[in-house]
């Protein structure tokens, strides 16, 4: 918000604008301001910006011979250059300002240089709180049409026009006069179009009084032969116009039918800008074109056919009606510039009578709306709730600040709040498009809605809806292209290379499947580039299949990041996974739930263990057994050796050790803590070491571990042949149903989803879970793979179940 202070102190005055020095245009892409660069070029004055982003705007300055620097920087300040800037822009953050500051630039509003422009032409001026930009573009297709070849500056892009400005020889210039920050003042107007007032942009004006001086103000600056047209039909623009002198000259909508010698039934047809405002904008129009002299019959159609400047009840996608019956095959999609409780209520009428009252078919009206500016919305909190309840189902997402900081206790959850329809409160909107896409059906209307970067919702929506066939809850055999998948591989923990090899092999299965896939190392791109762009848009993966292993993998780490990007991803959820690789923590969690496993505890550092234990460590001598005071909270015993140290959050047997005597414990411990913070020294339960694979709701065959070496270590588990896997294991068909029955409940017990390993030791008549595995490996020697293989399911099968699965399960969840 640009202040009054800052106006009056920080600006140059407008006649000391010289042809002879450069201009440099700070946001030169944006509508007005390219519009105004082309305008200076056009004059042969030298002119150059900046803009943050490049755009096919500033591609089409570049060739006009326009020189564009991307990024403010500041460094293409020259001395003698003359900075203009929107009062978008705030003076104390802009490097282009400071560097003007420093060279002793002047620095002067874009509203002082459009109307040093136009100081040469009879300008009539088009002012009001609503319909400034399609009332002025009306009143410039009018005079084109009647060969008048007039100036017309808008405050969007209109395309019709080819833009926002239209450089004309005539005498006269329409021109969008905004009263916002008083940036009308700057403009010598002959004529005054003024479609109506009321309170708005109070954030500057403080009060509907000073808004309504201001715009006097303005008015009274019509010279003698001028005039001032008001719109009869408002109360405020009414009453403003008794204000001043007898120029006024009152017009209302119902005049629109004598000015266009048109069919009052007609009439609705006529107008290709909907609703009762935009009649009143038309009518406002044509006595424009009537006063300055226009030849009426070339001014009428024009100005009844005008499409419309972009963001005004704009069409970016309209389904067909099918030819038997009455059905629409898609969802509408409407963007709008609507900001204020008025405008909102008048395009969601319009919307709702010509797309529901006379297309019929459609179903519902969805609105998403993005308030702007705090001071607005806390000032129109329940009009804001009363328009947007037009509506059938209302989406909001968080206020657009613009130069506002946070106002304590706003937010668009209020309006929320007091909306009577059904109501969604989104407030990342980046997150909009894909949660609105789920929502449609067919028949559906959506408009997009606000004056802040909501612009970008309306576009992204038609994308999606492509992406997801044409409405949301469609099953992925109909979206009419194949699943996206992306494979995560590698990462950065101590199980790296164990998942390369798993991500290469699901992705060849998945190809084999006829799915899309891409193989992604999440972690490299995080700590190189921290680039993710793959991961958002409409060309994001509809999946992430996780063949990732260990810490900043399975534990959490990469759930919450695809969380965060809201892509659904194979394996458990964040807290499951979370649980699930504290071992601890596991063993707590399983034996609430009476599952038995093996005795231990945890350890943080090698001098706590000096301090639990004492010197010398004993150990196994003369067939007897020395204890160790390492006592468990349950008081089932002390631990002894032999025992299993290992690290407390790793998988795939990695740190893991065998003691077998007191001496070989501390560095077993410091060998752990080296993947971790926490060591964990539990009993050694020797008997037959098991593996039970669950997918879903069912547990596959039991796998039996026989390693050569008679410990299943690193080595043994992931070199080819150095360990014996045989499935089903060979253990009575009672004990094999047990097995099963313990990994289903250790599943559920942690919450867990898709596919899941849990790793046991039958010894005797005892079985006793070791941990839960919520990634289980994808290589050719892992053992999800193998007992699926027995229970009949291929390699690639598996992979589509995984899919499948972790789909499925995302749709229930949302």
């Amino acid at each position: 918000m640009r202040t009054k202070q800052e106006i009056q102190t920080a600006f140059a005055p407008a006649e000391t604008f010289s042809a002879s020095k450069t201009f440099f245009l700070v946001g030169i892409g944006g509508a007005g301001m390219s519009g105004l660069a082309r305008m200076l070029k056009n004059r042969g004055l030298d002119v150059r910006g900046s803009d943050s982003n490049p755009s096919p705007i500033t591609a089409e300055l570049e060739t006009l011979g326009i020189p564009v620097r991307i990024g403010h920087f500041g460094d293409g300040i020259r001395e003698g250059d003359q900075l203009v800037l929107s009062d978008a822009i705030p003076l104390d953050e802009s490097p282009e300002v400071a560097a003007a500051r420093k060279l002793e630039c002047p620095l002067f509003r874009r509203s002082q240089l459009l109307g040093w422009l136009l100081r040469d032409k009879k300008v009539i001026a088009v002012t009001g709180t609503h319909g400034k930009t399609t009332t002025t573009g009306m009143i410039g297709a009018g005079l084109r049409a009647a060969g008048m070849d007039p100036t017309i500056v808008v405050g969007a892009e209109v395309p019709e026009f080819g833009g926002a400005v239209v450089e004309g020889r005539g005498e006269w210039a329409v021109v969008e006069a905004c009263e916002a920050y008083d940036s009308f003042h700057d403009l010598t107007p002959t004529i005054v179009v003024l479609t109506n007032l009321e309170p708005d942009h109070l954030d500057y004006h403080g009060t509907f009084e000073n808004l309504k001086e201001s715009v006097k103000r303005f008015v009274e600056k019509v010279p003698d032969e001028g005039a001032l047209l008001y719109c009869g039909d408002d109360s405020g623009a009414a009453d403003l116009a008794k204000q001043v002198t007898a120029r006024g000259e009152e017009y209302r909508r119902d005049q629109l039918v004598q000015l266009a010698s048109y069919d009052p039934d007609l009439l609705m047809f006529s107008v290709q800008q909907r609703g009762i405002h935009n009649e009143s904008n038309a009518a406002g129009a044509l006595v424009a074109c009537e006063v300055v002299g226009a030849e009426m019959a070339k001014c009428v159609m024009p100005v009844l056919r005008f499409g419309g400047a972009e963001r005004r009840q704009q069409i970016l996608q309209e389904s067909p009606l099918e030819f038997i019956g009455d059905t629409v095959r898609g969802v509408d999609v409407i963007d709008d510039y609507a900001h204020h409780p008025t405008e909102v209520r008048a395009t969601l009428e319009a919307v709702r009578f010509h797309w529901f009252q006379w297309l019929p078919g459609r179903k519902r009206l969805i609105v998403v709306f993005q308030p702007h500016l705090y001071s607005r919305t806390a000032e129109h909190l329940e009009a804001f709730a009363e328009a947007l309840s037009l509506a059938d189902l209302v989406v909001l997402t968080d206020i657009y600040p613009a130069r506002e900081k946070p106002m304590p206790g706003m937010s668009a959850a209020r309006i929320a709040e007091l909306v009577t329809k059904p109501v969604r409160y989104i407030p990342s909107r980046h997150l909009l498009p894909r949660e609105v896409a789920k929502m449609t059906r067919p028949g559906d209307v959506v408009v997009g809605m606000g004056a802040g970067n909501i612009s970008e919702f309306a576009p992204a929506l038609v994308e999606e809806l492509k992406r997801i066939g044409g409405y949301g809850g469609r099953p992925i055999e109909e979206w009419g292209r194949p699943l996206k998948v992306a494979v995560i591989y590698g990462g950065d923990s101590a199980e790296r290379e164990v998942s390369l090899h798993s991500g290469r092999a699901v992705a060849e299965a998945l190809g084999k499947k006829g799915y899309e896939y891409d193989l992604f190392d999440v972690s490299d791109l995080l700590l190189s580039k921290g680039d993710l762009a793959a991961f958002k848009g409409p060309n994001r993966p509809d999946l992430a299949f996780l063949c990732v292993h260990g810490t900043n993998a399975e534990d959490g780490a990469f759930q919450g990041l695809f969380e965060m990007l809201h892509i659904p991803y194979t394996g458990s959820g964040l807290q499951s996974s979370a649980i699930a690789m504290d071992k601890q923590l596991t063993k707590q969690v399983l034996e609430a739930r009476g599952i038995k496993v093996p005795m231990g505890r945890l350890f943080s550092s090698v001098e706590e263990l000096d301090v639990s234990l004492p010197r010398p460590l004993p150990s196994r001598q003369a067939g007897t057994r020395k204890h160790f005071p390492l006592r468990e909270k349950q008081g089932r015993g002390e631990l002894q050796v032999p025992l299993v140290v290992k690290p407390n959050a790793q998988g795939s047997t990695v740190g893991l050790s065998f003691v077998r005597s007191a001496e070989e414990l501390a560095t077993a411990v410091e060998k752990a803590l080296a993947y971790g913070s926490g060591a964990l020294i539990e009993e050694l339960i020797e008997g037959v070491e098991v593996s039970v694979p669950v997918l879903g709701d069912r547990a596959l065959p039991p796998v039996e571990i026989v390693p050569d070496s008679g410990q299943y270590d690193f080595a043994a588990k992931y070199t080819p042949g150095a360990t014996n896997e045989i499935c089903p294991a060979r253990l009575p068909a009672a004990m094999l149903d047990e097995l099963k029955r313990i990994a289903l409940e250790a599943h559920r017990a942690l919450g867990c989803r898709g596919a899941t390993r849990t790793d046991m030791i039958v010894r005797n008549d005892d079985v006793f879970v070791l941990e839960v595995n919520t990634l289980p490996g994808m290589t050719p020697t892992s053992l999800l793979p193998r007992a699926a293989g027995v229970d009949g399911i291929s390699f690639e099968d598996l992979c589509d179940w995984i899919v499948r699965n972790a789909m499925e399960c995302h749709a229930k969840e949302t």
